[in-house]
């Protein structure tokens, strides 16, 4: 008995030591590779967080913990002066000793800590105003492309279309390590590069390269993505081939190709497509849709532009985009080349893409017109046909001099050539509903524009840290024609009888050539620990010429006959000089910029007809501040106000009668005043690590002195506008919105909750009476997904607003109404490598005393594939668009003394048989097929 009593004590001793096993590593720094001595290192559990053991490492930086049983554990190291590392590691047997991979920390942020958190649930480094995401960390489905990556990331949101919002802003840019990819068109690179490629997905405001460099913040901001890829898909090619056939003529053709050698990229694109969706990405058209010249806007860091290309041409209306109205048909390709060489010194993107772009279809337009004794009704159908053909370049070109100085050439432009056809009916009813007026409008015009833009910036470090000087200089060169003919028949009725009409038979062509030349030169100089000014001063010309000619057709039927009322000639030029100094103190926690420059412009405007010059003299202010505090390594507040002067532009100034719609003829003033924003706003996130909790919050408001609006003159009896821009006073406008996310973890499923509120004032004149329209839209959203690996990936969001709107012009008149939105989206993926996919978009919106009708739309789409080759690199794939046939083109729109709502054709229900091949090379899986 008593050797039974031993034997059974001696097996359970020997099981307990089995079921106890070792934890060891290293720590090191990750920037000169040393062992870091005596670092504190934590072992907790992880589902209650309660200390297991602790133990300091030894003097070549390694630990080892004993007699770790089986369970799940969170790794914690610190040391003093580097950004404290969690680890979630997990024991999974009794009888393997734990070994950790090298442990690197790294120095805190001269800004602002880093808390750097790695494991399974989450990998995220927060540094300055950067969040880094460890992309292994979440979850994607094999195959998944960078847009079902940053679904899933905390903070960011991507809809239907593919734009991307991140922290409550639109993402302007998305970049493959730090360089640009294709230009400004974040969904060839999002919808494109594989998921598993990405190492670090870092969100961050990217600043200009002279804020940048000099650390002075000068208040121009870009929400922004960069994509660091994994080292070792940098090497071999990959790409995506697509052919897609389909009922009602409709067909998908596409073509990406990628060859990454190290630091060397190369890709291309091909896309022939009438279905709508693809080659029209939301950045593509925000970028050049209202042609190359658009990026001549008023600049926050200059202040002094304000020409805002072809947009502003009254007889070339169409800005080149296809926004959902019509039947699209588009050719499009592309070029990208990026390389570093000379040690990385020198370095070269660039990017060529060309588009072949046409739209034919209908809409009809029904609007509400609140006067200040009465109201209104316009109805109108339209009928349009149009084509363009971009050609667009963008490269730019780093060198590294020395160690000291350094110099960025960076170049774009390119050539739209436009034609748009037009055919309009329109008529205005009275409040009893009797005929007013009623149009018919034909136009067709021809217009080709022409941009070439650079910028030059040179850097230079002068010994001390702190000290430097650099040197910016852009130009801006567009030149822009347009002609064709306008025919315009009108007939006006008094109690519903016709009592008059007009007729407008003309031939019209416009030229608006701006030339715009800018420099900054910009000193920063250390005043103490951490504290730093700078002086800047620049120049800036500023050169527009508007030449615009109308015709009428001679007894002979030729348009020779220059009409004087609405033809001119005239130039708009601007001579800037601005200083400025700014401070901007760093502290461990926080760090405070303020800034101020002053600039005086010189207005000059010239009617080379009428023979007629002003010159006016103004002082222009733009003053910034902005505190960053960081409350926690993970918990951040930051408040900017920026301010900034807008001057009229040329069309908002030229003296003359634009008689494109004669039923709203517009005129110039050229008294107008500059215009001043105040902008203030105000972020705070905070990321729970063991929690896995997140919350965005932001609120804006903005208010503007000598606002630059619209004042419209009625005739009651006719129905005919009469718009000339003035200053005002009293526009502001305010928004907030909020955003909560967390993981339950028991059925492993992410939910994230939100809310926006957006109101603003707007004033117009209209009759000669001052009349202010308050509208607001309020709205909570709510989100769910689940995912489990090579079962289903379910995702669901939904949005609820409420739109209201009021007018003085008759306080009794109140709009306001509900819509809703519901994006349901969701993968199955079934034996025999077969995958369904289902997502919808679901518009439900309230019918108003105006608009009666129902608008409600059930969109369905959805697709079901078989994957074939090796790494299911080849997708059959049978899919159906708007399954439910309800894709009624629709949008409504609230603005001063107008409500407006439109209905147009789009594109509607389909089936497609597609193929596509995924390729790739060196280990490098392709992207699925979402669309």
């Amino acid at each position: 008995m008593k050797l039974v009593c031993l034997f059974l004590l001696s097996l359970l001793t020997f099981t307990a030591v089995k079921a106890q096993i070792s934890i060891s590593g290293k720590i090191s720094d990750t920037a000169e590779r040393k062992a870091l001595p005596n670092s504190s290192v934590v072992l907790l559990r992880q589902s209650d967080s309660i200390l297991v053991k602790s133990i300091r490492a030894t003097g070549s930086g390694e630990f080892r913990f004993s007699g770790i049983l089986k369970g799940k554990y969170l790794l914690l190291v610190t040391y003093p002066a580097y950004a404290d590392y969690v680890d979630e590691l997990e024991v999974k047997d009794s009888i393997t000793p734990v070994v950790l991979p090298l442990i690197g920390l790294e120095l805190k942020s001269k800004l602002l800590e880093t808390v750097v958190v790695n494991g399974s649930k989450g990998s995220m480094r927060i540094k300055g105003d950067t969040t880094e995401f460890n992309a292994d960390s979440f979850k994607v489905a094999q195959g998944a492309t960078v847009e079902d990556l940053l679904k899933k990331l905390p903070g960011i949101e991507v809809d239907h279309n593919g734009q991307i919002t991140a922290q409550g802003e639109t993402v302007k840019k998305v970049l493959v390590d730090g360089e640009e990819f294709f230009g400004d068109d974040p969904t060839l690179v999002t919808k494109n590069l594989s998921a598993d490629m990405v190492d670090k997905v870092q969100v961050y405001d990217k600043k200009s390269d002279q804020a940048a460099f000099t650390g002075i913040d000068d208040g121009q901001r870009e929400k922004t993505i960069n994509l660091k890829l994994k080292d070792s898909k940098k090497n071999g090619y990959f790409g995506r081939l697509t052919a897609g056939g389909a009922t009602d003529g409709y067909f998908d053709e596409e073509l990406m190709a990628n060859y990454f050698r190290k630091k060397e990229k190369l890709a291309l694109y091909g896309i022939l497509s009438n279905t709508g969706k693809t080659g029209l990405n939301w950045q593509d058209r925000d970028t050049y849709g209202q042609s190359f010249a658009s990026g001549l806007d008023v600049d926050q860091n200059t202040g002094d532009i304000s020409f805002t290309g072809p947009a502003d041409d009254d007889l070339d209306t169409w800005n080149g985009q296809y926004s959902g109205q019509g039947y699209p048909t588009v050719k499009t390709g592309g070029l990208h080349f990026n390389n570093k060489w000379d040690n990385d010194l020198q370095s070269l993107n660039g990017n060529y893409k060309y588009m072949n772009l046409s739209i034919n279809g209908n809409s009809t337009t029904n609007s509400e017109v609140i006067l200040p004794d009465t109201f209104y009704y316009n109805n109108s159908t339209q009928k349009f046909n149009r084509q363009i053909i971009r050609h667009s370049f963008n490269g730019v070109y780093d060198l590294a001099i020395d160690s000291t100085s350094s110099i960025k050439l960076q170049a774009d432009g390119g050539t739209d050539h436009k034609i748009d056809n037009e055919s309009d009916y329109s008529e205005a009813l009275g409040s009893d509903s009797s005929l007013v007026n009623q149009n018919t409008h034909t136009i067709s015009t021809v217009g080709d524009n022409r941009a070439v833009n650079s910028n030059l910036l040179w850097r230079k470090k002068l010994g001390k840290p702190g000290r430097t000087l650099s040197l910016n200089i852009r130009e801006n060169y567009s030149d822009n024609t347009s002609s064709g003919y306008l025919y315009s028949n009108t007939e006006f009725y008094t109690r519903g009888l016709p009592t008059q009409d007009s007729l407008i038979d003309q031939y019209k062509n416009y030229l608006t050539q701006n030339i715009l030349v800018e420099s900054k030169l910009l000193f920063t100089q250390p005043v103490g620990k951490g504290s730093f000014l700078g002086f800047d001063y620049g120049i800036g010309i500023n050169n527009t010429h508007s030449d615009r000619n109308s015709y009428n057709k001679s007894g002979d039927g030729k348009y020779d006959e220059l009409d004087s009322v609405y033809s001119n000639n005239y130039q708009y030029n601007i001579l800037t000089q601005r200083g400025g100094l700014s401070y901007t103190l760093i502290r461990k926690k926080f760090r405070f910029t303020a800034a101020n420059d002053v600039a005086f412009a010189g207005y000059q405007q010239h009617d080379l007809v009428a023979d007629t010059s002003s010159h006016r003299h103004f002082v222009n202010w733009y003053p910034n501040a902005g505190l960053q505090y960081s409350f926690a390594p993970q918990e951040r507040l930051s408040i900017n106000y920026y301010g900034n002067t807008k001057p009229p532009t040329l069309q908002q100034l030229q003296p003359i009668a634009n008689n494109e719609n004669p039923l709203n003829v517009v005129t110039g003033n050229p008294g107008l005043k500059p215009q001043f924003a105040n902008n203030f706003r105000l972020n705070f996130n905070d990321f729970k690590i063991f929690t896995d909790e997140e919350i965005w919050a932001s609120a804006t408001y903005s208010f503007t002195s000598n606002a630059i609006s619209d004042a419209l003159t009625v005739d009651d009896t006719t129905g005919k506008q009469t718009t000339q821009s003035v200053n005002v006073s009293g526009n502001y406008s305010l928004g907030a919105n909020a955003s909560y996310g967390f993981k339950w973890k028991g059925p492993d499923m992410h939910f994230r909750f939100g809310g926006s509120v957006q109101q603003s004032n707007n004033v117009t004149i209209v009759d000669d009476v001052v009349n202010a329209t308050r509208s607001g839209t309020y709205g909570a959203d709510f989100g769910f997904w689940k995912f489990k690996e090579k079962k289903y990936d379910v995702h669901i969001r939904f949005n609820a607003n409420y739109t209201t709107s009021k007018s003085s012009d008759d306080p009794t008149l109140t709009t306001h109404y509900f819509t809703y939105e519901i994006e349901p989206s969701a993968d199955v993926f079934l034996p025999l490598h077969l995958q369904i996919h289902a997502d919808g978009d679901f518009n439900i919106r309230q019918k108003t005393p105006v608009f009666t009708s129902n608008n409600d739309v059930y969109i369905v789409n959805a697709w079901f594939g078989k994957k074939l080759l090796k790494n299911d690199q080849l997708l059959l794939k049978a899919a159906v668009n708007d399954l439910l046939d309800q894709n009624n083109g629709f949008s409504r729109n609230v603005s001063s003394s107008i409500i407006t709502q439109n209905t147009y054709t789009t594109i509607k229900r389909y089936f497609m048989f597609s193929v596509v091949w995924n390729f790739a090379k060196a280990g490098t899986p392709a992207p699925r097929q979402n669309q």
